[in-house]
């Protein structure tokens, strides 16, 4: 029997295993794919909030990535999480010296709202990540804190658009779940374009969206499937999955990646 596409996850660990390494790896066997790991944080973290967390050694995360690309080989990464400026270098560097797309998810604040880059890595995923991305994934609040451009409605989604692309990532989604109505996507190379929409439920858990998206993206990656394929088919799938996400602890609950099997 021969095996899944592999898609490597580099991101943080959350303990509450709603986000991070931990629904990224729930994401990609979901979708058919076998799932790989590469560590860049601890994070003391549950429904609450971000308690507390850890970076790991630019070598221990080089030495994750190589161990694993190096004998088993991948199809396509993921990023996530990446704390530092010299986690940040570390990880762009490993990525463009590797064939296969690459989808970054530019993690600067949690879903509660703790900050998880540090404001000195910022110029780094602008001049290093950014530029190796296949696919950027940022959402507005992202957004704002690379490029400062402030989207407060549908009508500004192309201009955050333009404002990343600039930074040199071949495509970029812009994510517009925090506006209000629909829950609208923007996805654009700077010159083919696709608006992405689905109806908002009413759902407060929705935990580990952003990581849940990009890692559904990369998966479409691994087997093959365009970015506007990609792209598409992750929508439907987080959709799915914050429809039936569920309480956990006293807080936000995460998404369901299991959805599909109930």
């Amino acid at each position: 029997m021969s095996a899944p596409p592999r898609v490597l996850t580099v991101a943080g660990s959350d303990s509450g295993g709603g986000a991070g390494i931990q629904a990224d790896l729930k994401t990609m066997l979901a979708l058919g794919t076998h799932g790989m790991s590469v560590v860049t944080a601890v994070t003391a973290q549950n429904s609450l909030g971000v308690q507390g967390f850890w970076e790991l050694p630019a070598d221990a995360v080089r030495a994750q990535y190589r161990s694993v690309v190096d004998d088993i080989g991948v199809g396509a990464v993921k990023t996530g999480m990446l704390a530092s400026a010299e986690l940040v270098e570390t990880v762009a560097d490993l990525l463009a010296g590797t064939d296969a797309p690459a989808v970054v998810d530019p993690v600067g604040v949690s879903k509660h709202g703790d900050s998880l880059l540090a404001a000195s890595a910022l110029d780094s995923v602008r001049t290093k990540l950014l530029p190796a991305a296949t696919v950027a994934t940022p959402n507005l609040d992202e957004v704002a804190q690379l490029t400062g451009v402030r989207v407060t409605s549908e009508d500004g989604l192309r201009r955050a658009a333009a404002a990343v692309l600039a930074y040199g990532p071949r495509w970029v989604l812009i994510k517009g779940g925090h506006l209000a109505g629909d829950a609208v996507d923007l996805l654009t190379d700077g010159s083919e374009e696709l608006l992405l929409r689905a109806p908002r439920h009413d759902n407060r858990h929705t935990h580990g969206t952003g990581c849940t998206l990009a890692s559904a993206i990369a998966a479409g990656l691994a087997k093959g499937d365009d970015v506007p394929t990609a792209v598409t088919a992750a929508k439907e799938y987080v959709t799915g999955a914050i429809a039936a996400g569920f309480a956990l602890g006293g807080g936000i609950g995460p998404v369901d990646h299991g959805w599909r099997f109930r």
